[in-house]
């Protein structure tokens, strides 16, 4: 069954958005100050590097080109990597707000 029109762009859009949301946070978190680096800050650097390369292979994943016109396998793999991209960048802020 082929994806709904406009589900490339939207999810493209949405990536896009949470990758900007999540470098924000990077920005505000201060990975730049001069204290030691803790577990949990390599745990939330890490765990938003993973979201960050999740969310950067969302775009190219839905335009890649598939065999058929009705196959929606690239569709499928775009959105488990939106969804794991999403939760690496928020488990992260979690983690930081908590620790």
């Amino acid at each position: 069954m082929p994806a709904p029109i406009g589900s490339v762009p939207a999810l493209s859009a949405a990536s896009a958005t949470i990758f900007s949301i999540g470098i924000a946070f990077l920005g505000y978190w201060g990975m730049y100050e001069p204290t030691g680096w803790r577990v949990a800050d390599i745990i939330v650097f890490v765990l938003a590097l993973i979201g960050f390369g999740c969310l950067g292979l969302v775009p190219w994943m839905a335009t890649s080109p598939v065999e058929s016109e009705t196959s929606d396998v690239r569709i499928r793999i775009a959105r488990h990597l939106f969804l794991a991209g999403v939760m690496a960048i928020w488990l992260a802020v979690a983690i930081s707000v908590i620790f």
